[in-house]
């Protein structure tokens, strides 16, 4: 199997096993155990904010694919800091992907029970960066993953910056001092 084929088949399982269990699975399962399995026609403009984090996940999924050769599975993670893409705007577009894609589900199904545990997802995956992910990708990749930290956001999207000039002499801004 060719390095793509197997990218594809490790990206396209890992996205069967973790957000198909976590973003479709669960779900249909609070909906079925409360008994509130039909649409509400007041929710039907939350497909739309499904269908952004849907979209939002394949544009992160395939970013790890492309520019880091890896998946977003622990296992199996990029091979170097990935800064593109919409991990240009913030660091865990793919935590923000599941969130809009379970409250979506919340509010097109009216279900208290799904915005729950959306809640809980979002908290979950807040400790699960700061007290893990962070630490792990430090510790990995060093200072490319640290300047990474310091410039982009970690979950409110931000336009990206241009890069700001370093001049030769370590932690300096702006252009070296001329010399004479």
């Amino acid at each position: 199997m060719s390095e793509t084929a197997s990218l594809v088949t490790r990206n396209v399982v890992f996205t069967i096993v973790v957000p198909g269990l976590g973003g479709v699975w669960v779900p249909w399962r609070i909906l079925a155990d409360s008994g509130q399995e039909s649409v509400s026609p007041a929710g039907w403009a939350a497909v739309a904010v499904i269908a952004a984090g849907a979209a939002l996940y394949a544009w992160c999924v395939w970013t790890f694919a492309a520019v880091g050769r890896g998946t977003p599975g622990l296992w199996d993670s990029p091979r170097r800091v990935v800064t593109a893409g919409p991990y240009r705007w913030v660091r865990n577009p793919i935590y923000i992907a599941a969130v809009l894609i379970v409250g979506g589900e919340a509010w097109l199904f009216m279900s208290w029970r799904l915005l729950v545990y959306a809640a809980a997802m979002a908290a979950a995956f807040h400790l699960f960066v700061t007290t893990h992910e962070e630490r792990r990708l430090t510790r990995r990749f060093g200072q490319p993953y640290l300047e990474y930290r310091r410039t982009v956001p970690r979950w409110i999207p931000r336009p990206p910056r241009p890069p700001r000039f370093r001049g030769p002499l370590a932690g300096s801004d702006g252009p070296a001092p001329v010399q004479q």
